[in-house]
């Protein structure tokens, strides 16, 4: 394994994103985890267009919560680019930023060749970051940590910038004439999701009010959210910041016999049919599948051929861009096979 990575070292190398082949649609033997249990299988069956270069390892380390959709979507395109490059991918997630970083010591202890770590709470990654860079692994970010990879040493980042996407969001609502908008947070302290509200917060012209929900316990989240539509009639936008609530934000929607509307972050293949009914306004997509793809791909990059996406200063943007009524069913079908 090469041990001289170092985080900064190629700087003012011209910014190179480096995307491959549709072909990647393979699947490669992984690990997974669910509430924090983590399983190693190596890969096998996957053969076809696979590169010629030795077997790496690499670590794709999220905080994923158990039944968040969008991870699997996440998970599939890194899985894609590990068949592709025979990359051996040891999957790993959970919520709690502490067990997050514990997997990350895991790796470096293992001694991959490579690290694609979430940073929804990066003061809690800052020390096992640091202890592999030290180690020579490279280590790159993806969907959670635009303003903090470059910080915390990381080589490069796949991802959108939650700010900005926050203030799309707030200038779509605006013009589809919303006055009063409750942004629902699942995740309390994770610094992407505060930064969509905020950034919405930052353009829409009506009011904006932040509600806290347990997003692992959905039968809480439509309660709760319920409750708030039952509290302020004048609601007339809930704002979800993943599929998965924003489909049970409907149907908080009726039970409060609300006549609120529900737009959301992300998709999934139940997100696109309820964009296609109605049910949803709009969602905005940041790419899951190609955040996976591009972090795995880019390892394997840096180890065969000393790339660096973005030239190792800029993060490489999957988003955002909206889906709604005019454009849904270009992606549905994509969507339903799980990769968008």
């Amino acid at each position: 394994m090469d041990r001289t990575f170092q985080p900064r070292r190629f700087r003012g190398v011209a910014p190179l994103v480096a995307i491959a082949a549709a072909s990647a649609l393979l699947v490669a033997g992984c690990s997974s985890s669910s509430g924090g249990k983590k399983a190693e299988e190596s890969g096998s069956g996957a053969d076809a267009g696979k590169a010629g270069t030795p077997r790496m390892t690499v670590a794709l380390v999220t905080h994923q919560a158990p039944g968040d959709t969008f991870w699997d979507i996440v998970r599939k395109g890194a899985e894609a680019a590990a068949a592709k490059d025979n990359v051996k991918l040891v999957y790993s997630s959970d919520p709690n930023a502490g067990n997050q970083a514990n997997f990350v010591q895991n790796a470096v202890d293992q001694k991959v060749d490579g690290i694609a770590i979430t940073l929804a709470k990066p003061d809690a990654m800052k020390d096992v970051v640091g202890k592999a860079t030290k180690a020579g692994i490279p280590v790159v970010g993806l969907n959670s940590g635009v303003s903090d990879w470059k910080k915390l040493g990381l080589m490069e980042f796949f991802g959108q910038d939650e700010s900005v996407a926050g203030e799309a969001f707030g200038k779509r609502l605006n013009e589809l004439g919303a006055k009063n908008t409750v942004c629902v947070i699942q995740e309390q302290g994770n610094i992407g999701l505060t930064q969509r509200c905020d950034g919405l917060r930052k353009t829409f012209g009506g009011k904006t009010q932040i509600l806290y929900v347990n997003g692992t316990d959905m039968p809480s989240v439509k309660s709760t959210i319920s409750a708030k539509l039952k509290q302020d009639s004048s609601i007339d936008y809930v704002a979800t910041l993943g599929a998965p609530y924003a489909l049970t934000a409907v149907q908080s929607v009726s039970d409060a016999g609300s006549k609120a509307k529900v737009a959301t972050f992300d998709l999934n293949k139940d997100l696109t049919a309820a964009i296609k009914k109605g049910d949803i306004q709009f969602a905005v997509d940041q790419q899951p599948y190609l955040q996976g793809y591009l972090a795995i791909d880019s390892l394997w990059l840096y180890k065969n051929n000393g790339n660096y996406s973005g030239g190792g200063e800029q993060p490489v943007l999957t988003g955002p861009a909206f889906v709604d009524k005019s454009n849904v069913d270009a992606i549905a079908a994509f969507a339903a096979k799980g990769t968008r």
